[in-house]
C-alpha cells in the first residue's frame, strides 16, 4: 500500500536507495491525500463474538443496551486502546435506526455517554456491518440505541454472560448507572476500533533547519494518516508506505531546536514521546567581534557556524590580531555549516 499526501514519489519496490523526492510547484507545505492502493489497518474488535443460535428481542423501550459479560474465548468487553471505531456490525437487528454508542465507566457502578454514531437501518436480521468514525478510549465499552420500543436485537442465551439497559438513553455527557440487568444472555452487538497511531523511531532524527530531509517513521497504525507535522508546521511532503512505515521530507523553519513529530490519523494523533523528537540544526551566528581568530573559529564550531574569508585591514597596535567586524551579523540564523566573514586587524 502507498499513500502519498504532498511531493515525495517512489521508484519501483527497491530499496530505499531508489527513491528520490520530487518537487511540485505550490505543494511544499501543502499535503493533499492521494491514494496509489488500498490496505485495511489493523482493528481490535470490542464486544461480541457473534455467536449463532441468536434469536431477535424487543427493546420493549428506547434505552440503551450493552454487554457487561462476555465469557467467550476472543471476547472482549471494554476497548484496550485508545482509537476509533471505524464500523460495528449487528445481527438480529430488525427495525431503527439504530444508534451505536460510547458508554465510559466511571468507577463507581455507573457509565458516562461520551459518543454515539449517525443513525444506521439495518436491511435484515442477518449480520449487518456499518461504517463510523467514532472516538472510543481505553476502558470504554459499546451499546445500543433504538429508535421504536418495538425495534429488535440479536440475543443470545449463554452461560456466563451478561448485559444491562441504562433507561432512558442518556444524553451526551451525563452519568447514570444501569436501570436493570439481564444475566445468562449476550448482545449480538461489535465494533472494530482503529488504534491512535504510535511511533517508535524516526530517522534521521535530526536536519536543517532549512527543511528537505528525507526521513523515516517507524511504529504502526499509520494506514489513513492524514497529516504528518513538526511542531506545528506540516511536512513538506508525506508518503504511506505501510501501516509501520511513512516517509516524509521535513519542512523548512525558522529557528533549531527540539520539535515533536505528530501523525495523525483518523483514529487520533500518536503521543508524545522521546522516540518522536526532531532536533533542527543551524548556525546561530555568535558576536565575534573583538576576538581573536583562534577564539573567534572555537566560538563559530560551537554554534555549527564556520569562518569564512578573512580580510585583513589597517588597525591600530590595540586592534592588531582583532576581528574588527563580521558578516553576518551576531544572532542571525543560517542552515548549518554557514561560513562568518571577518575583518581582522593588521
Amino acid at each position: 500500500m502507498r499513500q502519498q499526501l504532498g511531493s515525495v514519489v517512489r521508484e519501483g519496490t527497491g530499496r530505499r536507495s531508489r527513491r528520490r523526492a520530487t518537487t511540485v510547484a505550490g505543494m511544499a507545505i501543502a499535503c493533499m491525500l492521494m491514494f496509489a492502493a488500498s490496505a485495511q489497518a489493523s482493528v481490535i474488535r470490542v464486544g461480541s463474538v457473534l455467536p449463532d443460535g441468536f434469536v431477535s428481542k424487543k427493546f420493549e423501550r428506547v434505552e440503551t443496551l450493552f454487554n457487561t459479560a462476555l465469557p467467550e474465548a476472543g471476547a472482549v468487553l471494554a476497548s484496550p486502546v485508545d482509537g476509533a471505531i471505524v464500523r460495528w456490525r449487528v445481527q438480529g437487528a430488525v427495525g431503527g435506526p439504530f444508534y451505536l454508542r460510547v458508554l465510559r465507566p466511571n468507577g463507581k457502578g455507573a457509565y458516562e455517554a461520551v459518543g454515539k454514531s449517525a443513525p444506521a437501518t439495518p436491511p435484515g436480521p442477518g449480520l449487518q456491518t456499518f461504517e463510523t468514525n467514532l472516538k472510543i478510549k481505553a476502558g470504554d465499552v459499546i451499546g445500543i440505541d433504538p429508535t421504536n420500543a418495538t425495534d429488535e436485537i440479536g440475543v443470545k442465551t449463554e452461560a456466563g454472560a451478561a448485559y444491562a439497559s441504562i433507561f432512558p438513553s442518556p444524553f451526551e455527557g451525563t452519568v447514570s448507572p444501569p436501570s436493570k440487568t439481564f444475566a445468562g444472555e449476550e448482545l449480538e452487538l461489535v465494533a472494530e476500533v482503529q488504534p491512535v497511531p504510535t511511533v517508535t523511531s524516526i530517522t534521521p532524527s535530526f536536519g536543517p533547519i532549512t527543511g528537505g530531509t528525507l526521513m523515516t517513521i517507524t511504529g504502526s497504525d499509520f494506514t489513513g494518516a492524514t497529516s504528518v507535522k513538526f511542531g506545528s508546521t506540516p511536512a513538506a511532503s508525506v508518503t504511506v508506505d505501510s501501516d509501520t512505515e511513512i516517509t516524509v521530507t521535513t519542512p523548512r523553519v525558522l529557528r533549531p531546536g527540539k520539535v515533536d513529530v505528530t501523525v495523525t490519523t483518523g483514529a487520533g494523533e500518536n503521543a508524545n514521546t522521546r522516540f518522536d523528537d526532531f532536533f533542527y540544526q543551524a548556525c546561530v551566528v555568535p558576536s565575534i567581534k573583538n576576538k581573536t581568530l583562534k577564539v573567534a573559529k572555537r566560538q563559530l564550531r560551537n554554534r555549527d557556524c564556520k569562518l569564512g574569508r578573512v580580510k585583513k585591514v589597517e588597525a591600530s597596535a590595540k586592534k592588531e590580531g582583532k576581528i574588527l567586524k563580521q558578516t553576518p551579523r551576531p544572532g542571525k540564523i543560517l542552515a548549518p555549516g554557514a561560513r562568518v566573514r571577518v575583518n581582522v586587524g593588521k
